[in-house]
């Protein structure tokens, strides 16, 4: 069980019924009505039983409703002081809102997913992704749209260090590479939905093979999820004008960023030498006295 019961939600979302789900976005858009209600009032306020309200906790991993609304409690006292913090009362954004109000509910918004992926990511995961990149022959990443843009910031990262890593913009080649996969080799699939056919599809490819397959998801529970050996987890949260697409970068850059200074702690002298060595190489192109 994650260390936040929204984000436990959130990620759980696509593997609850629909009579879950709905409890799941209701509690989600005001955490209020559980810390107020008792589970009868609760299952009025959203149209269901008592039973069903009593499954949804046990589906979202807590023992009863007891214990889901002290976990409420806790998180929506932790929100509002996050709020505080950044002086924002409410953190949606607003068609009306300044454009001092919307940058400082952005840049809360964007530190929320970041600190909420570090606080809730699986480090026995992450160490064992780490462990299988460091010895493996050849990385492959994949991920569509603006996952693609997170791979693309792996593969550059991988590369520099001197790991053989190769990032797909073409579904099909991505594909046919995958067709070789050998064990050994470690597959990555990026998407924020964990829904996406294609990155789906290179992972079942990839497992088949024997590769070791990795999903980087929202979803834990999503058919990606399913697909993968290995789950790393981020925790974006989509609003009225902030869609998966944009609030999912940064978590997944974080991400991204944790994987590969963790990688680095194990060979640190090699590492630094290849990325002086980099570094190095691209000097004559820049401008003189025009700083770095």
């Amino acid at each position: 069980m994650t260390s936040d019961v929204f984000v436990a939600l959130r990620q759980r979302m696509p593997a609850l019924s629909k009579s879950e789900r709905h409890i799941a976005e209701m509690v989600i858009d005001d955490p209020s009505i559980v810390v107020e209600s008792t589970i009868t009032q609760l299952a009025e306020l959203c149209g269901t039983s008592q039973a069903s309200v009593a499954r949804f906790c046990r589906a979202t991993g807590f023992g009863g409703y007891k214990e889901f609304r002290m976990a409420i409690a806790a998180a929506q006292s932790r929100e509002e002081a996050a709020q505080e913090l950044f002086r924002v009362s409410d953190a949606e954004i607003d068609p009306n809102d300044s454009a001092l109000e919307l940058v400082t509910k952005v840049a809360y918004q964007e530190v929320r997913a970041i600190e909420e992926t570090a606080r809730s990511l699986d480090l026995v995961a992450l160490d064992a992704v780490v462990a299988a990149i460091r010895t493996a022959p050849r990385i492959e990443i994949f991920g569509a749209g603006s996952s693609g843009l997170t791979g693309e910031d792996l593969h550059q990262k991988l590369h520099r260090v001197g790991f053989t890593s190769y990032c797909w913009a073409d579904a099909h080649l991505a594909l046919t590479s995958l067709a070789l996969a050998r064990p050994g080799w470690v597959a990555v699939g990026i998407s924020h939905s964990g829904l996406t056919v294609e990155t789906n599809q290179m992972l079942e490819l990839a497992r088949s093979g024997g590769a070791t397959t990795v999903a980087i998801t929202n979803f834990p529970d999503s058919p990606l999820g399913a697909n993968a050996d290995l789950v790393l987890a981020t925790s974006a949260r989509e609003s009225r004008y902030r869609t998966g697409a944009m609030s999912s970068r940064l978590a997944q850059m974080a991400l991204v960023d944790f994987l590969v200074v963790r990688l680095l702690q194990g060979d640190f002298d090699r590492a630094s030498d290849s990325l002086r060595r980099t570094y190095d190489a691209v000097q004559a192109h820049r401008l003189s006295g025009r700083g770095t």
